[in-house]
């Protein structure tokens, strides 16, 4: 049994020590939080766990063998760098840090002391996402055509960061999960609205090798809540609704094809919604967590993926601050 130890206990550190306290192979040993009143909270539903406000009294307890970190961004590479070094296994909530050298040196620090490192990208573990990379994988979509996705709501705004590390964050990392490619450039263009907070809305697009091309529109100044991703194949397209109770993926059996005489033509057949086995994302996560550190496997979100995650939102960044100018998502490429 794994001892974790959840530092933050805000937005969505409960989220995580839930999921811990749930998962086989899992407990929650301790919670680090900087605010008292926090602690009391958690307290109330984790009564046998260490409460801290220090994280470096968190490191110092036996009983934690790994420690989830769920604070903001700027703190994430400090946090999880002297958890490394401390010995422990690291969960460190999305998006991995702020730059990919920062991702380099956490990879290398967990390889070097035979750690897991594993990041926080949850929608990798969701039945729906699962269902979808099956589907892309056996062939039954064709050639991928688009990944078009809205991902918007009302809040919540991170002073921190802006809304493509928040939100496009997750559309990369299912991208990176379906199709195993990096796009070549990005484009992004968004917009601030207001004094001394980041961009509340975006518009990114990336361009893969060959004819695959995906835009994702996130923000936060939605009236409304969507998470609605559309995907497009040569043969079949999914329409995945993540907020959709019953059926968060539709496949249809439509598309556009050349005729024999050099013709566009269409196929408008039928519908099918699988059925997707109910287990939470983060439980479904948090196990995967103990069973790599019990095996030394790589998790399927690892530090590698992490990377290439922010390798990506920093393209998107630079390009984003230069008006929509196309960047390469190559190493060092946009500086």
């Amino acid at each position: 049994m794994i001892g974790v130890g959840v530092v933050g206990y805000g937005y969505w550190g409960p989220n995580l020590a839930r999921a811990f306290s749930e998962a086989e192979g899992t407990h929650v040993a301790a919670i680090c939080d900087q605010s008292p009143e926090r602690l009391q909270a958690a307290a109330k539903r984790y009564t046998h766990a260490g409460l801290t406000t220090s994280f470096e009294q968190l490191l110092a307890r036996p009983d934690v063998d790994a420690v989830a970190i769920a604070t903001p961004l700027a703190t994430h590479f400090e946090m999880a760098l002297a958890a490394l070094l401390a010995g422990r296994h690291v969960w460190l909530e999305k998006p991995m840090v702020g730059n990919s050298g920062h991702a380099r040196r956490l990879i290398d620090e967990a390889a070097r002391h035979g750690l897991t490192l594993m990041i926080d990208h949850p929608y990798l573990y969701s039945s729906a996402v699962r269902e979808i990379a099956a589907r892309v994988r056996g062939g039954d979509l064709g050639q991928l055509h688009y990944y078009d996705s809205v991902r918007i709501n009302l809040g919540r705004f991170r002073p921190d960061t802006s809304v493509l590390w928040d939100l496009a964050a997750h559309d990369l990392a299912i991208l990176d999960y379906l199709t195993g490619l990096e796009p070549d450039t990005v484009s992004a263009t968004g917009v601030r609205h207001f004094p001394g907070e980041p961009h509340d809305i975006a518009y990114l697009t990336l361009f893969y090798p060959g004819s695959l091309v995906a835009h994702v529109h996130a923000s936060w100044i939605a009236p409304l809540k969507l998470r609605r991703t559309l995907i497009g194949g040569s043969r079949r397209m999914i329409l995945y609704d993540d907020l959709e109770p019953s059926e968060k993926v539709k496949i249809y059996d439509r598309g556009v094809q050349i005729e024999n005489d050099l013709r566009v033509g269409y196929r408008a057949g039928g519908m099918s919604a699988p059925h997707l086995a109910v287990r939470d994302a983060l439980e479904r996560g948090a196990a995967h967590f103990a069973a790599c550190v019990c095996d030394g496997t790589a998790p399927l979100s690892d530090g590698q993926s992490g990377l290439r995650v922010v390798r990506q939102l920093e393209a998107a960044t630079a390009s984003l601050e230069s008006g929509g100018r196309p960047r390469a998502v190559a190493e060092d490429a946009w500086r």
